[in-house]
């Protein structure tokens, strides 16, 4: 499935995820960094785009993949975690404009089949701040529900959504 976007053929993941968007990365382009996902993963982005991604876009409306593949150098580059589903095309960071990322998370919660859905770096009472992070591993749909946070300058995991 492939769409035109300013005269360029791209890859469709779902009806509204473009395999370009999905690895974008303003980090990749400022270090000059090759994050061309492997067609390997391109199953995987397709299954997270399908099951989750595009059910929270038809719902919500325009939905903003800030992280989604990242290749092991990028990866790094982030500081990702080495076991990351984000380097096999299993997880993305994700907003929706206009819409708590609390309330995003727990639609999410509600809704879709999922591996993780974490809420990140959220601070109630400001419904932009953080962003949700979401995987899909269809071998692995453990619908596993967390709240990371800063305690003591450490990243702490809460289980739940914590408003």
């Amino acid at each position: 499935m492939f769409c035109i976007f300013k005269g360029k053929k791209q890859m469709r993941l779902s009806k509204n995820f473009t395999l370009t968007e999905f690895t974008k990365s303003q980090t990749a382009l400022r270090k000059g960094l090759d994050n061309t996902m492997p067609e390997e993963h391109l199953e995987a982005a397709k299954l997270l785009a399908e099951h989750v991604l595009q059910p929270v876009r038809d719902h919500f409306g325009i939905t903003t993949i800030n992280s989604g593949y990242r290749g092991e150098e990028l990866n790094k580059a982030v500081g990702g975690s080495p076991t990351s589903q984000h380097c096999k095309g299993q997880a993305a960071d994700i907003e929706v404009p206009g819409v708590s990322n609390y309330d995003v998370a727990k639609w999410i919660e509600k809704n879709c089949d999922f591996d993780q859905v974490i809420l990140e770096f959220y601070t109630p009472g400001i419904p932009d701040s953080g962003w949700v992070h979401v995987s899909y591993d269809p071998n692995d749909l453990k619908k596993q529900v967390m709240t990371a946070t800063k305690q003591d300058g450490k990243t702490v995991y809460l289980t739940g959504l914590v408003a």
